[in-house]
C-alpha cells in the first residue's frame, strides 16, 4: 500500500466470515432426509430433487418489485424442483415444508466461530470494518441477525439494497463515503475473485485478500489477489506485511 497505513477493512460474508457452503449442505441433507420419509422415494431421485433446486437457487433472479417474496420464489423452486423429478400433481404443501426445513436449518448452523469473532473485535479497536456483503436483502438479514454480528461492524452493507452489488464500483464507494475513508486506506477482504476481489481491485483499494481454503490456484483470466490465505484467521500476518 505504498507505505501508508490501514484505516479499514471491508469484509465479505459468506464463506469468508461464515461457512455457508458447510451450513447449505447440513441443510441440504436434513431436507432430503425430510423428502425420503414423505414421498419415500430413493436416493437418487431425492437427490435430483435437491440438485435442481440448488441449480434454481444458483440462477435465481429476484425482483423485489414483481410482488412475490424471496420466500414464495423460493417455496417455488422446491415445487418445481419436485415436479420434474418425480411428475403428478402439484406439492404446494411439500414444497414449503422442504422450503423452510432448508432454509431454517441453514440459519442454524450459520455461526462465527469464537476465534474470528476474537479476530473481529481486535480488529475493531484499530480499524473501522465494514460488512459487505452480495445477495438478496432479505435472505442477507436472516444471515446477519442469526450470526449475531453486527456489534463488530461500523456498518453493513447489504448489495440487494442497493442498485449494483459487487463487483460494482458503486457499491465500494458507498462503502467509502459511509466510513469516511479514502479507497486506498482499504483492503477488501472475501472468497470470491469475480466479486470480492475484482471489484476491491477496480474501486482502487489500497490492497484485496482472498480466502481460499483450496489453496489459492487463481483461474485462467481471473484477477489475482494481493495477497492469498486460507483462512480469514491468517489476515492479522498480512496486516503484519501492511503496515
Amino acid at each position: 500500500m505504498d507505505g501508508k497505513a490501514v484505516k479499514a477493512i471491508l469484509f465479505d460474508l459468506d464463506n469468508t466470515l461464515i461457512e455457508t457452503s458447510r451450513a447449505g449442505a447440513a441443510a441440504m441433507q436434513k431436507t432430503s432426509e425430510l423428502l425420503k420419509t414423505t414421498l419415500a422415494l430413493d436416493d437418487m431421485t431425492i437427490s435430483s430433487i435437491c440438485d435442481k433446486f440448488k441449480h434454481k437457487l444458483f440462477h435465481e433472479s429476484f425482483d423485489p418489485s414483481a410482488g412475490r417474496s424471496i420466500d414464495d420464489v423460493r417455496v417455488g423452486h422446491w415445487e418445481e424442483s419436485i415436479q420434474e423429478a418425480v411428475g403428478g400433481s402439484s406439492t404446494p404443501s411439500l414444497a414449503a415444508q422442504c422450503y423452510h426445513m432448508w432454509k431454517n436449518s441453514r440459519l442454524e448452523v450459520l455461526s462465527l466461530s469464537p476465534e474470528i469473532c476474537n479476530l473481529l473485535k481486535q480488529l475493531r479497536s484499530r480499524y473501522k470494518l465494514l460488512l459487505l456483503t452480495n445477495g438478496e436483502a432479505q435472505t442477507q438479514r436472516e444471515k446477519v441477525v442469526a450470526v449475531r454480528c453486527e456489534e463488530f461492524f461500523d456498518a453493513i452493507v447489504i448489495g440487494g439494497e442497493h442498485a449494483e452489488q459487487k463487483p460494482f464500483v458503486s457499491i465500494f464507494t458507498l462503502c467509502f463515503n459511509m466510513l469516511e475513508v479514502e479507497a486506498q486506506d482499504c483492503i477488501m477482504v472475501g472468497d470470491s475473485l469475480d466479486t470480492d476481489i475484482q471489484g476491491g481491485f477496480d474501486a482502487g483499494v489500497g490492497a484485496t485478500v482472498w480466502i481460499s481454503s483450496a489453496g489459492g490456484a487463481v483461474p485462467d483470466g481471473s484477477v489475482k489477489a494481493d495477497y492469498t490465505i486460507p483462512t480469514v484467521l491468517d489476515l492479522p500476518d498480512v496486516l503484519a506485511q501492511l503496515k
